[in-house]
Order: C-alpha cells, then structure tokens, then sequence
C-alpha cells in the first residue's frame, strides 16, 4: 500500500519546481493556452509560493455557536431568499452573472457531516435548481461550485453562465464575472424569482417574497 503524501511533503515537492523568486512557471500548455483565458500572456506570472502556515485559517462558523444560522434573523438576508422549506434556504447574491444563488441548510451542517437524508434531498434540490437557472433567456449552462474555505455552513454556489458568450465557458467564468458590469436589480430579482417559483412547483416550500 502506497503512504499517504503528508501536507509537508506536497509543499516541499511543490517549491522544488519553483525559480530562484520562488515562482512557479505559468504552464502556457494548460489554461493559459485555452481560448477562454481571460488574460492575455504578456508579462504574466504566477505570485511567489508561500511558506505553508501552521493550521488551516479559521472559518466563520467553526465554532457552531458563532454561526449565522444561529444567530436572531437577518432581515437583509431574509430578503435574499428566493425558495425555502423547513430545511433549507436559496438565496440570490450580489454577482455580476445573471444570476447566482447559494443553497444552505437550516441546521448547522457542512459537506462532510451532512446526514443522509439531506444529502439526499439535496441532491435532488441541486438538480431542480440547476434545470430551473438553465430555463433563463440569459444564461447558457448553469455552473456549480462548492469551496468552503470562508464559511463552515454549507453553501453550494448556481452560477448562471451568460448565454452564447462561449468565451465565458468553463473555470474561468468567476474571473469574468469580477470584470463585467453590474445586474441591475429588478434583472436579478426576476431572474431569481423564476428560480424559486419553479422549484416551488417541483420541490414545494415557498417561492420568493417578491
């Protein structure tokens, strides 16, 4: 049986292909190479590699108690919330793709610890969700991500890839969407809306106030 690569030993193997500044050189073959790269390669470099820190950065959250989700109710937050049963809430975010939405339980709950039957309905959530962004004029396909590394709550993210603009296609679409103009917000409440009106038919639970 192979042994498991220590965190230490990843780092360490990483730096040895680094320059004399500690820069790993861009691999022009790969992403940088595809059409849908949005930078051009002139003057290009990566940021030197760091020294590895001594523990994960903290998240919000890690604490339970320290959680949103058990804090008194957001009235702002509230008004984000485009579909809701008594399990879970979708909520629209201030993006510049169409529309862009995360799905979060109502307890508290990360990936790794989520029990079986919200795994399970969740699931089946992600799959209307990801029909119902898709049934938008405005967008071409539906982009799902789940990171973690801010937030200890479970927060899956819908991106709503703009409809035939293929050079806004695959991984780079979040370095797109940091440079395109704002949605104005009766756009993205209406997009938002269609979201959670459509999983209401679906699903149940209840549709946006709006």
């Amino acid at each position: 049986m192979s042994t498991l690569e220590s965190a230490e030993d990843f780092h360490a193997r990483v730096a040895a292909a680094t320059d004399d500044e500690g820069r790993l050189p861009v691999a022009i073959e790969l992403m940088p190479g595809w059409d849908i790269f949005p930078f051009e390669l002139e003057g290009l470099r990566i940021k030197p590699l760091e020294p590895m820190v001594d523990a994960e950065p903290p998240r919000v959250g890690d604490d339970p108690a320290q959680c949103p989700c058990q804090q008194p109710p957001d009235p702002e937050k509230l008004a984000q919330v485009a579909w809701s049963n008594e399990r879970w809430m979708l909520k629209v975010l201030d993006m510049r793709l169409p529309v862009t939405l995360i799905l979060q339980p109502r307890a508290h709950h990360d990936l790794a610890d989520l029990p079986d039957d919200l795994a399970s309905e969740m699931g089946r959530l992600m799959v209307a969700v990801t029909a119902a962004v898709e049934e938008l004029p405005s967008v071409g396909r539906c982009h799902v991500g789940r990171y973690g590394d801010g937030g200890a709550h479970l927060h899956p993210f819908f991106f709503g890839r703009p409809a035939r603009m293929p050079q806004l296609r695959g991984s780079t679409l979040l370095d797109w969407e940091e440079n395109l103009p704002p949605v104005p917000e009766d756009v993205r409440r209406a997009n938002a809306g269609h979201v959670g009106r459509r999983l209401v038919e679906r699903v149940g639970g209840d549709g946006p106030a709006w």
